[in-house]
């Protein structure tokens, strides 16, 4: 008695039953790639308002190595006597940094698509659970945020955020989850 497939049934380890492409969808050109991070640049550090007063600026673009810097200012200081940072400004750093790894990663994950397509996706972004661990004092000349995108589904995003002064010691952390369609 012989218990093989019939010849039309797929073997175990058939390539046609498998779910992943066959081809790659093209990647946008270095010029594209490069008007994306300009215009993703110039959302954070002009068009979201709140951030100028921040003074966010966005050190790297770069997926998956996202980064904002900002430098202490006096209007910038929640405790008047030791100088140190605002608890407000922290939380708002990394929210936004969290936001922005999350709009960087998207870029890369829709790599076939131009700035404006891409920057279309974000119309419907928002923060929904926003987690900070304050760790030190907010003292240094200036501060830098990365994040780290640990998920990014269809519908939401997740990231882990991290904030330093300029002599690399750890502030804060946070993590975050984000609507993202």
């Amino acid at each position: 008695m012989d218990f093989a497939p019939p010849p039309t049934a797929p073997t175990r380890y058939d390539a046609t039953m498998t779910t992943h492409p066959t081809t790659t969808p093209a990647r946008r050109s270095a010029a594209e790639q490069a008007r994306l991070d300009t215009a993703l640049a110039d959302l954070f550090e002009q068009r979201i308002t709140f951030n100028q007063t921040l003074g966010l600026k966005v050190v790297s673009a770069c997926h998956p190595d996202p980064r904002f810097r900002f430098a202490m200012r006096p209007e910038l200081i929640g405790h008047f006597l030791h100088g140190r940072l605002h608890g407000g400004v922290i939380s708002a750093t990394l929210d936004a940094m969290g936001g922005f790894a999350l709009m960087v990663a998207i870029g890369d994950k829709h790599a076939e698509e131009n700035t404006a397509q891409v920057l279309h996706r974000f119309g419907k972004m928002g923060t929904i659970d926003l987690r900070i661990d304050y760790l030190r004092p907010g003292t240094g000349e200036w501060f830098e945020a990365s994040a780290e995108v640990t998920r990014l589904g269809g519908r939401i995003g997740s990231t882990q955020m991290r904030l330093a002064n300029d002599a690399g010691t750890l502030i804060a952390t946070g993590s975050a989850a984000y609507v993202i369609s």
